[in-house]
């Protein structure tokens, strides 16, 4: 996937004229608009693209200059943290990141998404570019629908239900015209809905031959997984009102809980309240559950920060304290040592005490992913390598070819030739999923040769 980002280098056939041209035509067509009361269709505006046309003359009903179409910030901090914890597009994020977000570090763009009003939940991506997106606000929680911005990949996408790519002064606000886009709709598996929209924003590499089929084959795979993931929810068993034993519960009323797998933020649930935290906030919140004696500032640093000269802990502390502090008294760390007040439990904890009752399935239910992927906190990297090699070594070991089945479905496992290779051992010789697996090891051989 990689390697599709990179090569999808030459931009897109470009029109024949110039940002300052198509700005000139934004006026003209508002001025046009305007001598006609805005009731009139097919307003003229030589060289655009109908698409492109058709989306200026809806933002002119917002905007009657490109100047005045800037996006504007909709949800912020907390909001946005409840916000996009509840929405259906939170299931498919392991499935976006896999396939686009991490791609896109090294390829020199940004990935967004966005809910199904227009409004961006995630962006991510090329470092330095989004610290130049963030001044045209192309942030997390700013609105980009074609009623605030205008025309623009992710906007446009969600007016017309499909998706485009935006191109440069084809978009309608002059502060975008630097930039260049591929958005796509995500529909909902079972009504067809938008429950929202996947942007690539970048230069012209955004808008190049492949990317637009790129987005699409990601949408198409994250509306397979949000399916699975339904079915999944819809299969489990209710839980019973009866009391649960002491320590087996994720979200016990007398614990707290942490979850950490396959998330790039913690989702912390204290006081039958649930908060998703930053990455450094559930950093600390890990080490310091996995060292319920405490420790001291040193000890913490050291499993916190690769370069151990770093000077932030007491300022980090200090924000975490303020954050938790509104969940209850009894959530705020101590000090002296660092220490937490009361339990907090670490599903990735849990899926290691799973594997060593010989709990497999259990274990494989709670994991979803490596321990916060994105974190270089050397005891998070740890606790990160552990829990995965535990899981991967027990079920190989010791697991029914479903289990195992069911954990090469992992996207860490997909080129696990070792572990694919085993459950084809498993499988009784008539089963119809052997031909699977057989197909999916002449893949991982191929593209590895």
């Amino acid at each position: 996937m990689h390697s599709q980002l990179q090569s999808a280098a030459g931009p897109v056939q470009r029109q024949a004229y110039t940002a300052h041209e198509l700005l000139d035509q934004a006026r003209s067509l508002g001025q046009q608009r305007s001598r006609r009361g805005g009731t009139e269709r097919g307003l003229r505006a030589e060289g655009l693209r109908p698409v492109v046309r058709e989306s200026w003359e809806r933002s002119l009903t917002f905007a009657a200059d490109p100047d005045s179409a800037v996006a504007r910030l909709a949800l912020v901090e907390d909001d946005l943290l409840a916000y996009r914890l509840d929405h259906p597009l939170a299931a498919i994020m392991p499935v976006i990141r896999k396939l686009l977000v991490d791609p896109s570090h090294d390829s020199g763009m940004l990935v967004a998404v966005g809910d199904e009003h227009g409004r961006l939940l995630w962006v991510d991506g090329d470092a330095a570019l989004k610290r130049q997106a963030e001044a045209m606000q192309f942030v997390a929680g700013a609105d980009w629908s074609e009623r605030t911005v205008g025309t623009s990949a992710p906007g446009t996408a969600l007016a017309l239900g499909r998706g485009v790519q935006i191109s440069g002064a084809e978009h309608f606000s002059r502060i975008v015209h630097p930039w260049s886009c591929t958005a796509v709709p995500v529909r909902d598996p079972d009504n067809g809905s938008v429950l929202g929209v996947v942007d690539i924003t970048g230069r012209e590499q955004a808008v190049a031959a492949h990317t637009l089929s790129l987005v699409q084959a990601t949408v198409a795979a994250a509306e397979a997984q949000l399916r699975i993931h339904r079915l999944e929810q819809a299969a489990r068993p209710r839980r019973t009102s009866a009391p649960a034993k002491p320590g087996t519960g994720l979200r016990q009323q007398e614990h707290g809980s942490l979850q950490l797998t396959g998330r790039d933020q913690g989702l912390l649930a204290l006081g039958g309240r649930s908060i998703e935290l930053s990455l450094r906030h559930t950093e600390i919140l890990a080490l310091l559950a996995l060292h319920p004696a405490g420790l001291t500032a040193g000890e913490l640093a050291a499993l916190l920060y690769p370069d151990a000269s770093s000077t932030t802990l007491r300022a980090e502390l200090v924000r975490l304290r303020k954050i938790l502090a509104a969940l209850g008294p009894q959530a705020v760390p101590q000090s002296r040592p660092y220490r937490l007040p009361l339990p907090l439990l670490l599903d990735a904890r849990l899926v290691l005490d799973d594997l060593q009752r010989g709990a497999h399935r259990r274990a494989l239910d709670r994991y979803r992913g490596p321990v916060l992927p994105a974190s270089e906190a050397p005891g998070i990297v740890r606790l990160r390598q552990e829990v995965s090699a535990n899981l991967r070594e027990a079920l190989l070991s010791d697991a029914s070819p479903a289990t195992l089945l069911r954990y090469l479905q992992l996207p860490e496992a997909e080129y696990d030739g070792d572990a694919w290779r085993t459950v084809l051992r498993l499988l009784p010789a008539r089963s119809p999923k052997r031909a699977a697996v057989v197909a999916h090891l002449d893949r991982i051989e191929a593209e590895l040769a």
